[in-house]
Order: structure tokens, then sequence, then C-alpha cells
């Protein structure tokens, strides 16, 4: 007789986000971190629009606005996010744009992953492998992490600029999954978490430079 028990678990798991907390990204509860904020009408919805401090000339960096009093261990954080590049973007700039978690309070350790919409339709296949990254503030950033195990923590989707992109991470202990646009199957795994499996912290809502962010319909299940 053919097992149930793994259809029990997953529909459990879809009941649990069903009840996932919505966070209402108000100003109040928001704490820029080298980045400005402000709520602005975009693409037809009401979002938090985000941009980096100028100032900041490293990349990787906690460039972010941050849920204030949140500790997030493992769960699942979704986001709508959408960005553009700025006028007087560099000409690297790739539209950086994701989530960092497990943030400590000084935000001198954290987890993240972003994405980059212009690498996903680039015609270069190259480009097209880094349109995801995973990186670790301050010791694993990507170039570190691309010098010492090269796609290990890239990899491709179809993504473009402009255009509202559901981000999904699953977190359970040192592994973290990214889905994209309600897909069931990753497009990024990665199971070694550099702040290991016992790390926890913030979230907070992150760009790089040249990229104006938007993000809305925040969900997060602990």
């Amino acid at each position: 007789m053919r097992s149930t028990f793994p259809v029990l678990i997953s529909f459990l798991m879809l009941m649990s986000y069903a009840n996932a907390q919505s966070v209402k990204l108000d100003l109040e509860r928001l704490e820029p971190v080298q980045a400005s904020m402000s709520i602005q009408s975009i693409a037809g919805k009401q979002a938090l629009r985000v941009l980096k401090d100028t100032l900041v000339k490293k990349v990787d960096e906690p460039t972010f606005v941050k849920l204030k009093g949140f500790d997030f261990h493992s769960g699942i954080i979704e986001v709508k996010v959408l960005s553009r590049l700025l006028k007087n973007a560099p000409e690297y700039a790739r539209g950086f744009i994701g989530v960092a978690f497990r943030i400590d309070e000084q935000n001198s350790k954290y987890e993240s992953i972003y994405i980059r919409p212009t690498n996903g339709r680039a015609q270069d296949q190259v480009r097209r492998n880094h349109s995801i990254q995973y990186y670790s503030y301050p010791d694993y950033k990507f170039d570190v992490l691309r010098k010492q195990a090269p796609e290990k923590y890239e990899s491709y989707a179809d993504m473009e600029l402009n255009k509202w992109i559901t981000l999904r991470i699953e977190v359970k202990g040192a592994n973290a999954k990214l889905f994209i646009d309600g897909n069931t199957q990753p497009s990024l795994v990665v199971n070694d978490l550099k702040l290991g499996p016992n790390a926890s912290g913030g979230v907070a809502l992150w760009v790089e430079v040249g990229t104006e962010g938007f993000f809305t319909d925040l969900k997060i299940l602990k």
C-alpha cells in the first residue's frame, strides 16, 4: 500500500504557510540601514521603495530596510520584488534586489539571497548563470564564493527588470532554498549557510548599487 505520509506532510506545510503572517510595510515599523525608503504606487501596487546610500561604495553590504523587533531562525519568507535601473546606474548594475535574514543586532552578520534581473535574459550564458546569488556577510561576499566554489552559490532563472517577481525563501537549519514565481522546484539550493544552523536574527529587504527597488506582499512564517 502506498504511504500517504509524504503527502500529509506536504499538505500540513501548505496549510501552515497559508497561515503565514502578512507583514505590512509601514514606515514606522521599518528601519533603513545605509539606505533610504518611501512608500509609492508602482505597477498597480502600493510598495516600499528602497535605494542604497550612495556613500556606501563597497558591494554586498548591509544596505537594506530592516523589520523592527523581528527574530527569524527557520521558516519561510515570501515577497514580491520589482527593480529598475537608476539613471546614474553604473555599467555593471544588474537590478540587484533580494532579502537578508538572520541579521544580528549590530547588522554585522547576516545571510542573503538576491537576484540580478538583467542577467535573466542576457545573450551571454555566463551572465545567465549568475541570475541568482547567495552570500553571507561579512566573510563570504559574492566574489569570495565565486572564487572558492564557482557556480555553487549562483544559479539561473528567467526574470526581467521592471516586472513583479515573487521570491520565496525556505530556511531550515543550515539549508535555504529559493523559489521564484510559485515554481514547485527551487531555483537555488544552499546546504551550508555560512553562519551555521543555529543563527537567528532580523529580516530585511535588500538592494545594491544602481537599483531602484520595490517590495510588496511580504509574508513570513516562523
